[in-house]
């Protein structure tokens, strides 16, 4: 007798991100920073005496505080994980019985709904608006009807760009009867975290990331704020070794430099809002089209050509993400804000004459 796949995962296909070479990737929302030549000699110096042949620190205990120190929280709300991926995934698996039912705010992170499926757990998905906000009362009230266990939003939103107060964030967990599991990985680009708040209540779990802002998506870190209670049992649940030793090692060393992060993260705002400034202009003419307002490193564009003008681009070597009619647009460098401004305005001309 052959096994056979349970039927949750009928149609499954292995995540694959934009495939390609491309001179220019703006896909992924990553740090358009790689690592200086000074830090660099530092962290070869680093993996020069590097045990190779040891487990990792289980609790990853520097790195913590390291993180810890640069947000100003404490580092036994913390747990480590590799990447914010693997938290989602034990949070469904661990924290929620088979069956509880999750909430999902679309559009946003579809890894919220996907590992909740793989966990047999039924997903509500509560649309947003043309506006792609959060409308708090319609969360509560819908949480309340359902009766569902846990609620999980990214805040500022990928891919929307868009973001909530930190007042309606707290009313929204103050409201409902279930856990909050509040995605702020791109919060490094807002100023209104509640990472600060996170022991004030005991129904929240906040997740950061250090691929975004931090400069360090290769190394696949991301870490999980609670209330003790919670944390203890996120700890006690993930597997013992599960962040590697370098990964936690380079970690910690670059957050040592705190003033050169934050640099890097003003000079990303900046390219970002120049690029939502160029897009806005470019864009005016354009039937039906909209570039949203946002809080992110990212721009999100809706425009009907939105799978003509990804293509175009990808011919001439820049990478962009469609997303259902939307364009979503990482901040880049100023030569490549440059290039992918130039290719969209001569992609839509294009588009101009062929009508």
């Amino acid at each position: 007798m052959s096994y056979s796949l349970h039927e949750k995962l009928a149609g499954l296909t292995p995540y694959e991100p934009v495939a390609g070479t491309f001179s220019v990737r703006l896909d992924a929302n990553e740090s358009y920073f790689n690592f200086p030549d000074w830090l660099r000699m530092e962290l070869y110096e680093i993996i020069s005496t590097f045990a190779f042949n040891r487990y990792p620190d289980v609790s990853a205990k520097t790195v913590r505080e390291r993180f810890a120190a640069f947000y100003g929280i404490d580092p036994d709300l913390l747990t480590a994980g590799n990447g914010s991926d693997e938290l989602i995934m034990l949070i469904v698996s661990a924290l929620l019985g088979k069956g509880e039912k999750v909430m999902v705010i679309a559009p946003d992170f579809s890894m919220y709904g996907f590992y909740s499926r793989i966990c047999e757990n039924p997903v509500v998905v509560l649309p947003k608006g043309d506006d792609l906000l959060i409308d708090i009362d319609e969360v509560i009230r819908r949480a309340d009807e359902e009766g569902v266990r846990a609620v999980f939003f990214s805040n500022p939103c990928n891919p929307t760009g868009q973001g909530l107060k930190r007042e309606q964030v707290r009313r929204l967990i103050r409201s409902v009867k279930a856990l909050v599991v509040l995605d702020e990985a791109y919060m490094d680009f807002w100023d209104q975290s509640l990472l600060g708040e996170v022991d004030d209540y005991d129904n929240l779990i906040i997740l950061r990331t250090c691929s975004k802002a931090l400069g360090m998506a290769s190394l696949r870190l991301g870490f999980a704020a609670a209330y003790p209670k919670i944390t203890t049992a996120l700890r006690a649940v993930k597997s013992p070794y599960n962040v590697n030793s370098l990964t936690q090692e380079i970690v910690a060393a670059v957050l040592k430099y705190p003033d050169y992060v934050r640099t890097c993260t003003n000079r990303i705002l900046e390219s970002r809002d120049r690029l939502y400034g160029a897009l806005s202009a470019l864009f005016a003419g354009e039937k039906d089209a909209r570039v949203y307002p946002t809080c992110t490193n990212f721009v999100l564009v809706k425009t009907p050509s939105s799978l003509r003008l990804m293509k175009a681009l990808g011919e001439k070597g820049i990478a962009v993400r469609e997303l259902n009619g939307c364009l979503r647009i990482s901040a880049g460098s100023k030569a490549e804000n440059e290039a992918v401004l130039a290719a969209l305005k001569d992609s839509l001309k294009e588009g101009e004459k062929g009508e």
